[in-house]
């Protein structure tokens, strides 16, 4: 037997490769599926299942084309009702698979056809769940995303989840391995450790949802405390993979066209794409295509343009490293944003040289940003989450999240400089971006972030302390 996390770290996401006796099963598999296949095929094993724990909201699965290429059944748990043909396993029903057996065991609760996946190995004794969002480490499962009944609440699915936990998963053995949907980052939970594999027991000591004197009613109350409202774009990827989507050989055959700066400018006019800029935040500081988004691509980039760009169906036209194309476009594709129609043949540099008008961020040292500080009457935004601003922040400084920044608009001084920073340098260009997309060009970056901050003498609130 062997079994293979496949984890994903832009997406803090876990797919799972289960090998026995030259069969295999694919649990929660990403959208580029060629690895799967090869991995199968480099074993000389055939996949046999695909087994799905529920229909993801933060990515688009790639179970569709995993059957397709592979003639492997998609499986559900009870109560899903995909819009194409799947095998709907009844709760407790029996996969083999080589040697193994794998059991689906039906867990309501984060969504309602939430699904925990029982490995018994060989010798007949339970071995691991591949627990989808129903357990994370540390965390379970944020119950209020699911496609419901209209007269279903969170805390309806709250109590779902609890009795989910306790009837199913708690009953198990200590030494049962857990292997989760999901690890720290994800927005499908709250406070996942950054762990991505633990035994029951161990969660049983350290997860404040699997205390054991735990109420029903004090669960529902802490599972669906401080929850932040969903990303906009989970919607669109729950519809994706409940009813089905493009080929991803598609959607890169058309994203990865190279397009000389005339045309691609000229497209952009056309079709209102946003042009995605996905280098390193200092070289868009530096230098960028007038109104252009930047969202880096080696930071949590997929769940960043999720989180803003927000509508899927929207045209995205790339300025990109050189030979990273291809997979800007794959990572769009992961949350749903398909309609990628190609890139700046020549980056940057080829728009800058045909002297073409760019734009640049003005950007200050946190020891320039001291001086300001200390003369008084400085504006200071804080684009960090909340949780963060709260542990500490700078005095006087205004909490203006990155996920909700087109919300506080209006809070930006109109004339006067004002100063943006965040924890080290991704986000508050990303707010930068934003800010000038809109028009708003009077601030500077804090360049280090808020870790540049800390080393010098601006007054800084900890903990509880008010600004």
């Amino acid at each position: 037997m062997k079994i293979e996390q496949i984890y994903t770290g832009c997406l803090a996401q876990g797919a799972y490769y289960i090998e026995s006796e030259g069969e295999v099963a694919i649990v929660d598999p990403l959208r580029e599926v060629k690895p799967y296949i090869e991995k199968a095929e480099a074993q000389n094993a055939q996949i046999k299942y695909i087994f799905e724990t529920h229909f993801h909201a933060d990515f688009v699965s790639g179970h569709l084309t995993l059957s397709k290429a592979t003639g492997a059944p998609v499986i559900y748990g009870p109560t899903a009702n995909p819009g194409f043909d799947a095998v709907i396993a009844q709760d407790g029903q029996e996969f083999p698979l080589g040697n193994i057996t794998i059991i689906a065991l039906h867990t309501p609760g984060h969504t309602m056809e939430s699904t925990t996946y029982l490995l018994r190995d060989a010798e007949g004794k339970d071995h691991a769940i591949f627990s989808g969002d129903t357990l994370f480490l540390g965390d379970v499962g944020r119950p209020d995303l699911a496609q419901k009944a209209s007269d279903m609440t969170k805390e309806d699915l709250a109590g779902l989840l609890y009795d989910s936990l306790r009837k199913k998963i708690m009953p198990l053995r200590d030494e049962l391995i857990v292997y989760p949907g999901h690890g720290a980052g994800s927005a499908c939970g709250k406070n996942m450790m950054k762990e991505t594999v633990d035994t029951l027991g161990n969660q049983k000591s350290v997860n404040y949802a699997l205390r054991s004197d735990m109420t029903r009613e004090e669960f529902i109350a802490e599972v669906t405390d401080g929850l932040l409202p969903p990303p906009q774009y989970f919607p669109h990827n729950v519809r994706m993979n409940k009813e089905g989507y493009a080929d991803i050989d598609e959607v890169l055959a058309r994203g990865a066209t190279p397009l000389k700066p005339a045309a691609f400018e000229a497209l952009a006019n056309e079709t209102g794409a946003v042009v995605l800029d996905v280098r390193h935040q200092s070289d868009f500081g530096k230098g960028h295509i007038p109104r252009s988004v930047f969202i880096g691509i080696d930071g949590s980039f997929a769940p960043w343009v999720g989180a803003l760009i927000m509508d899927t169906k929207q045209p995205v036209l790339l300025v990109a490293p050189e030979g990273r194309e291809e997979e800007v476009v794959t990572r769009l594709s992961r949350v749903g944003f398909d309609n990628t129609l190609g890139y700046l043949q020549g980056g940057f540099e080829a728009w800058k040289s045909e002297g073409r008008e760019y734009d640049i961020v003005n950007a200050v040292s946190a020891q320039e940003l001291e001086k300001q500080y200390a003369a008084g009457g400085v504006s200071i935004f804080d684009v960090r989450k909340e949780s963060e601003y709260e542990n500490t922040h700078i005095r006087g400084a205004h909490l203006t999240p990155l996920d909700f920044i087109n919300d506080h608009l209006e809070e930006f001084p109109e004339e006067e400089t004002f100063y943006v920073h965040c924890a080290g340098g991704y986000r508050s260009m990303i707010a930068a971006s934003i800010l000038k997309s809109r028009g708003i060009h009077n601030f500077a970056d804090v360049l280090g972030g808020f870790a540049a901050i800390k080393d010098t003498d601006i007054a800084i609130s900890e903990g509880g302390e008010t600004s």
